[in-house]
């Protein structure tokens, strides 16, 4: 008998992840993040991690757990984000304070690249050129070629161990359904990790249940998933207040 993907807690999905793996946390605005994976991770307690986002928050008065969080527990060895400051000069992030202070190394990727990098990984690529950054800081000593005149930098794929995603509908085999920007960062980190770990907003449906025309990632990438219970205080439930719900 196939065992179940579904497991009983948070804490349970993640009390196997060991110090010093690469983790891709989705999330493009609030409805794509994995808030309740990250909580359990930082209760958890794995060191030495690499952390690949988009984002990694720390921003704002009303904060939900996001890597910043792992980042000021001392848990995050270096981070590959596309943003790797705060959008705005009057904001703060832990991120950027560490950094500074020489605790943690970040990498700047573009976003377009981050997400290429990680499409690749899914498909067998190895490496691709983009004309996205030269001419940059960020290609300086980098290899570049020249295409029909243009030139274009050379970026590596971006395989990953773990892939912490948030998905609107799942069914027991664990194809996916997202709902809105969810759809960014979490179908391509699903292809690039080697283990995917899923919080799901609605009940589990049966095998069959979503029309396979909406399976937006299909179950064969994905290994774990947990349940959002209702929302007592300390959990993060689907669409908050619906806080994000037109993003």
């Amino acid at each position: 008998m196939a065992r179940s993907k579904i497991f009983g807690s948070f804490a349970a999905a993640v009390a196997d992840i060991p110090d010093g793996s690469t983790i891709a946390f989705a999330g493009f605005a609030y409805p794509g993040v994995p808030f309740n994976l990250i909580r359990a991770l930082l209760d958890q307690g794995a060191k030495g991690l690499t952390c690949i986002t988009n984002g990694t928050g720390g921003a704002g008065a009303d904060r939900m757990p996001d890597i910043g969080m792992l980042v000021e527990a001392g848990q995050v060895a270096k981070v590959v984000a596309a943003f790797t400051a705060p959008t705005r000069a009057s904001d703060r992030i832990p991120l950027t304070r560490y950094v500074d202070e020489g605790k943690i190394e970040a990498e700047l990727v573009p976003q377009g690249t981050l997400a290429e990098r990680l499409r690749a990984a899914g498909a067998g690529i190895p490496a691709f050129y983009t004309p996205t950054a030269v001419g940059t800081e960020l290609a300086a000593g980098r290899e570049t070629r020249v295409f029909g005149g243009r030139e274009y930098l050379l970026e590596h794929a971006m395989p990953v161990d773990v892939a912490f995603l948030r998905a609107w509908k799942a069914d027991s085999f664990g194809n996916l359904l997202f709902r809105r920007s969810q759809r960014n960062f979490n179908p391509i980190m699903a292809m690039a990790a080697r283990l995917v770990i899923v919080e799901v907003e609605e009940d589990f449906l049966q095998p069959g249940e979503i029309d396979p025309d909406e399976v937006h990632t299909p179950g064969i990438f994905v290994q774990r998933m947990v349940k959002i219970p209702p929302a007592p205080e300390g959990l993060w439930p689907a669409r908050r207040a619906e806080r994000g719900a037109k993003a």
